[in-house]
Formats: structure tokens, sequence, C-alpha cells
């Protein structure tokens, strides 16, 4: 699985890569995890507003701050 956070250093994207981490850890998943302002990729998924959130290729959060456990629940959906 791989999880791209796009976004800069602002409060939000810092907070939303630490809950990813968090979310990851305590499901014990083994994860790709990457932090990425890419111009190119924030065109592709058409993010209008930081942070966004792709896990394997799919845009799942533009613009909000997601929490532990709604992250856990993107997660789980996608290991069943």
């Amino acid at each position: 699985m791989r999880i791209d956070i796009l976004g800069d250093d602002c409060a939000k994207c810092r907070r939303l890569h630490d809950n990813v981490h968090q979310a990851v850890e305590e499901r014990g998943l083994a994860v790709e995890i990457t932090r990425t302002n890419d111009p190119e990729l924030l065109a592709r998924y058409a993010v209008r507003s930081l942070p966004g959130l792709v896990i394997d290729g799919v845009l799942e959060s533009s613009g909000k701050f997601l929490s532990v456990a709604e992250i856990t629940r993107l997660l789980e959906s996608r290991t069943r």
C-alpha cells in the first residue's frame, strides 16, 4: 500500500502526516508514506486545497484534516 500526502509544511498538512503515521502504526501495516507538494501531482488529482490524501492512487480527501479514526476507516476499507 502507498499513501501520498499532498501538501506543504502547513499545520494541517503536518497534522495529517502525523495522523497517517499513527493510524498505520496502530494497524501494523506495511505502507510507503510520502509527503509532497509537487505541482504535477496536485494537478493530476485536481487538488484545489491542501492537504490531500491519496491511497493507492485514489484521492480520498482534499482540503480537510482527517482524524486518526477517519484514516483508520479508510485503511480498513482497503485491507479487507
